[in-house]
């Protein structure tokens, strides 16, 4: 069982404090000031949501996304707390929790994404394809690099994870002051640990929402161990992370269909029919969310209807836009309910799925998310797009990662090789020399893979593409 009087844990990395009388902000509250104040936050406006390289400005970009989410989550604490106050008194849950709750969310949604590398999920699923094909090509000393490592170091890399170098990133590469990166919270950074298993303990048919995918590297095994330590969630997953989940879904599902009609990829006309469609309404588990998923529904035709009758230029994007905001309330509520409805087993470690999947919410949020999928993603102008990010982060791992394997310090480079270690941060570079030191040549191997990914994550999207122009010889 966990309890908010340890979940909420105001432990940073380094314990020092400083007093100051005069400073009223919680904690929590710190953290928000920190992460506003940061060039790692601040890139994400110039990381992909949903269109790579898109040049328009009116679409969602990471930063823009995280904003809302981070909104989405902060009110979700709000309501799921304020109803867990007025209604189980048992509970014990004050407005002094409820508020360090909304603090906590608040930030989250602002860094749930700061891990991604350029180009979005299609930068992700570059990097995992390039270490799969790879790793066991490219020659170390007397063998191959996979033989060198570890199965938790191999599959680190095969199946890299933005949210495994989010945690990286605020707990080192995000040099400050000290190695301790942003310094951050650990009910913080535990809230943003989405998935608590290793590389090697994934495994997705689990039935456990937790094991989906890796939440740590095993170069931060032992301080992913102290964060789970401190606030009582070892072995479990952290509570606000399920409504951390939920309004990440929220914003997204909702944001997409938004975008989507914006840039032309979808009418309204074909939203109406896709989502009218046996597919979606069969999903229904009862009469009661049937009901609920045609309100929806015939919410959106009313709006339609409303916007001819005044005369809208654009009536077909001003019913979605305004239905977009409706379907935003509804699933915030289904949220809350879900999330609250479920609260023992989440408190207890029990509950393994997502909150909105136990909702009058479930189809709903599948069907926005599928129609995305089959309309959108898969449109030539987005598979164009992708293929354009997958051949830029493909070609940096190509002549970044043989560059690295030889970097050590007493080591002759070759002069390209110089140059392009060259190109990498001083401040990755010499997280490297601190954590290194000590380590087996094994380990050391294994951590200068992970400074080529620190490199390419911290790229925004213009970056990246600049970078492999100018490698390029291309004007």
């Amino acid at each position: 069982m966990m309890y908010w009087s340890k979940l909420l844990c105001d432990t940073r990395q380094t314990n020092a404090k400083t007093i100051n009388k005069h400073d009223m902000r919680s904690e929590f509250q710190k953290d928000y000031h920190r992460i506003i104040c940061s060039a790692s936050f601040r890139r994400l406006q110039d990381k992909t949501q949903v269109f790579p390289l898109d040049k328009s400005d009116f679409v969602r970009t990471r930063l823009t996304h995280s904003l809302e989410v981070s909104s989405f989550a902060k009110s979700l604490g709000q309501t799921s707390f304020q109803y867990l106050i007025d209604n189980k008194p048992e509970e014990k849950i004050t407005p002094e929790i409820k508020e360090n709750v909304c603090s906590i969310l608040e930030c989250a949604g602002l860094l749930h994404d700061i891990g991604n590398p350029p180009f979005g999920h299609f930068g992700e699923e570059a990097i995992r394809n390039w270490f799969r094909n790879n790793l066991s090509k490219i020659k170390f000393e007397d063998d191959t690099l996979d033989k060198y490592l570890n199965e938790q170091m191999k599959n680190d890399l095969y199946h890299f994870e933005g949210n495994a170098q989010a945690l990286r990133l605020l707990t080192k590469l995000h040099y400050l002051v000290d190695k301790n990166g942003m310094h951050l919270t650990y009910a913080l950074l535990n809230t943003l640990i989405k998935y608590p298993v290793s590389s090697c303990e994934i495994n997705k048919n689990s039935g456990n929402i937790k094991d989906k995918k890796m939440g740590y590297y095993l170069a931060e095994k032992e301080l992913f161990e102290n964060i789970t330590s401190s606030t009582g969630a070892a072995g479990y997953r952290y509570p606000l992370t399920y409504l951390l989940e939920a309004a990440d879904d929220i914003a997204y599902h909702t944001a997409d269909i938004e975008d989507a009609v914006k840039k032309g990829f979808l009418t309204y006309h074909r939203l109406l029919k896709e989502l009218k469609s046996d597919k979606y309404i069969n999903l229904c588990a009862d009469d009661e969310e049937l009901k609920s998923y045609m309100s929806c529904i015939n919410n959106l035709e009313e709006r339609y209807k409303r916007s001819l009758e005044k005369n809208i230029i654009n009536p077909e994007l001003n019913a979605v836009q305004n239905w977009v905001i409706s379907v935003q309330g509804y699933l915030l509520f289904c949220a809350t309910y879900g999330f609250t409805i479920n609260y023992r087993d989440i408190m207890s470690g029990k509950f393994t799925q997502e909150i909105l999947q136990t909702t009058y919410g479930a189809t709903l949020i599948y069907a926005l998310g599928d129609i995305a999928k089959e309309l959108v993603f898969k449109s030539k102008e987005i598979l164009k797009a992708e293929t354009t990010a997958g051949n830029i982060i493909t070609y940096l791992l190509d002549k970044l990662v043989p560059a690295v394997v030889n970097y050590e310090k007493g080591v002759k480079l070759s002069p390209m090789d110089e140059r392009l270690m060259s190109l990498i941060s001083d401040n990755y570079l010499e997280i490297y020399e601190i954590y290194s030191n000590g380590k087996t040549k094994d380990e050391k191997l294994y951590l200068r893979l992970l400074l080529v990914t620190d490199y390419i994550c911290g790229m925004t999207d213009s970056y990246a593409k600049q970078l492999y122009r100018e490698l390029n010889g291309i004007d």
